[in-house]
């Protein structure tokens, strides 16, 4: 898997400490939840975003159990 580019940690990252209730551990409920937070209007930049997310919020969801 490539690795992300630090402007999509950043922007995951500030999105997750923001809105942090409002992910799961879903990517098609993080797309719309990044979609309807952000200005992002590229589909691969969004995508790329609630995926970092996903992946952040699964590994807290392993963590904590």
């Amino acid at each position: 898997m490539p690795i992300k580019p630090a402007y999509i940690k950043k922007l995951a990252r500030a999105l997750i400490e923001r809105y942090g209730e409002a992910f799961s551990t879903d990517f098609e409920h993080n797309k719309e939840v990044v979609t309807a937070v952000t200005n992002v209007e590229s589909k691969g930049v969004r995508n790329r975003i609630a995926g970092y997310i996903t992946r952040k919020q699964r590994s807290a969801a392993y963590a904590a159990a």
